[in-house]
């Protein structure tokens, strides 16, 4: 193996293969290291293509797919027999799609002249790399640069007394897409994205699912009227979300585990089969940095850097959720890129005001910019839009017409602040409100563009409009 590369990338996840990739493509000779063991064998992809963002959306489409023959194709005058699901073939789909997408990556480095060292990283004094291979095998690299992107990992409950994550009866997000059997009676503790993901899976296949959030709101960060009609939507799902559960402990027994909370300063208890922890995650960095890297820290633990992800030792940057910021895939994607470019000589940079956030629930929901009560807070003088998808014909030809778009601008320059979707396919359509944030659009460009009929899209349209009062298929209040 070549000790001398122009970059190492510590971590072969979204944002460290991007990376690795776009420095290949810039001529640069390129290693990446990742340790994951995934099902036995070596695996790139990080946490999201293996045991997050994937395979959950993959159990979630299943899911759906099921939820859907059973209570809805009647609508469509479609009948059927009596409909079950085979769960080991369920998951075996899901576990297919892991392996095509996480070997696609292999083939990627492959094809771009990336060495994947299989093993371990560490960032040693004098911007060394130490990597120690599965083998037990350990060389010290000199690269001229170095990217930090090993990602991050479950928390467990910060309190006691909490029986561990066992990934038995008690699991966290990774546990959570591999039950052998439906549980009769499941518990969800955190009522945040991937809460709300995995406990909409295991809902829709049967499970009672109770929700404890020990926020007093449901979804603080999204804007108040996205959170108040997805949480109404949620609860007629089936969805038992409880807010302001503070959980206190839990306790196993047998095959059972019984959670203790508080809640409306009642202390409660409620037992379950399973019980998916869900309270976050924290960036991890676990034997990677030696005492004398040089490379600071933020005092919640992750590196410290600038906007352009370079760290206190030069030509080291780190990225992901390594980094302060949202821990998204796309935003570590983007970064890596950013790294490389800055590297060669490129004014990159990322717009960390137009990063995505969406939910992968049916219907999802998804906003970009600032929600009304941020633009308030910030000092805008707010006029808002808001359109649903309950009167939108391609809506109602599908039979979605939960939700709706809501747009956020500030009065005085009519400049977009930003979008908020709930309903159909919004994973996509927010997209439209980020290229338009991303341009410095006003609210009027949108309105002056035409959109196809009949579309989704519409919707954007009509919201778009009803900001100045003039959406067509709705009663608009007269305004001055």
């Amino acid at each position: 193996m070549s000790q001398q590369f122009d970059l190492v990338v510590i971590g072969g996840g979204p944002g460290g293969y991007e990376a690795a990739i776009r420095a290949a493509q810039l001529g640069f000779k390129v290693a990446c290291i990742e340790k994951r063991i995934h099902n036995g064998k070596p695996s790139l992809g990080g946490t999201c293509l293996n045991v997050g963002c994937i395979p959950s959306k993959a159990l979630l489409d299943s899911s759906h797919r099921y939820e859907d023959t059973v209570h809805h194709l009647a609508d469509h005058g479609i009948t059927t027999g009596e409909v079950n699901f085979d769960l080991a073939k369920l998951l075996a789909r899901k576990d297919k799609i892991v392996d095509q997408l996480t070997g696609g990556i292999d083939q990627l480095l492959k094809g771009n002249g990336i060495e994947w060292l299989k093993g371990t990283g560490k960032l040693l004094a004098g911007k060394k790399v130490e990597f120690v291979s599965h083998e037990g095998e350990t060389q010290v690299l000199e690269p001229k640069y170095v990217i930090l992107a090993s990602g991050s990992v479950p928390v467990n409950i910060p309190v006691a007394p909490v029986a561990p994550v066992d990934q038995d009866i008690i699991v966290d997000s990774t546990g959570a897409l591999n039950f052998p059997e439906v549980p009769k009676r499941l518990g969800v503790i955190g009522a945040g994205v991937i809460g709300l993901e995995l406990g909409s899976v295991w809902r829709r296949l049967g499970a009672e699912v109770v929700v404890f959030e020990a926020m007093d709101a449901f979804l603080p960060m999204a804007d108040k009227a996205l959170a108040k009609e997805y949480q109404k939507l949620l609860t007629k799902q089936g969805l038992d979300i409880r807010v302001g559960a503070k959980v206190s402990g839990t306790e196993v027994n047998g095959r059972e585990v019984t959670v203790k909370y508080t809640q409306g300063g009642e202390e409660k208890t409620q037992t379950f089969d399973k019980l998916i922890v869900c309270v976050g995650r924290k960036a991890y960095a676990e034997g990677l940095l030696a005492e004398d890297s040089g490379i600071k820290l933020t005092e919640r633990g992750l590196v410290e850097v600038n906007d352009h992800c370079a760290t206190s030792v030069e030509g080291v940057y780190a990225i992901g959720d390594l980094v302060r910021g949202p821990m998204l895939a796309h935003k570590a994607m983007e970064e890596g890129v950013m790294a490389v470019e800055r590297i060669h000589g490129h004014a990159a940079q990322v717009n960390y005001d137009t990063i995505i956030s969406v939910i992968y629930t049916h219907p999802e929901a998804a906003w970009v910019g600032l929600t009304e009560e941020q633009a308030k807070e910030k000092g805008h003088e707010v006029k808002t839009g808001q359109f649903g998808f309950a009167v939108n014909g391609r809506a109602l030809a599908a039979g979605e017409g939960a939700g709706f778009v809501k747009f956020v601008a500030d009065a005085k320059t009519d400049r977009l602040l930003g979008m908020h979707v709930i309903g159909p396919a919004a994973s996509d359509i927010v997209h439209q409100g980020m290229i338009a944030l991303e341009f410095v659009s006003s609210v009027e460009d949108l309105q002056l563009m035409t959109f196809g009929h009949p579309t989704f899209s519409e919707v954007v349209h009509e919201a778009a409009l009803a900001v100045d009062g003039r959406a067509i298929h709705a009663i608009q209040r007269k305004r001055k």
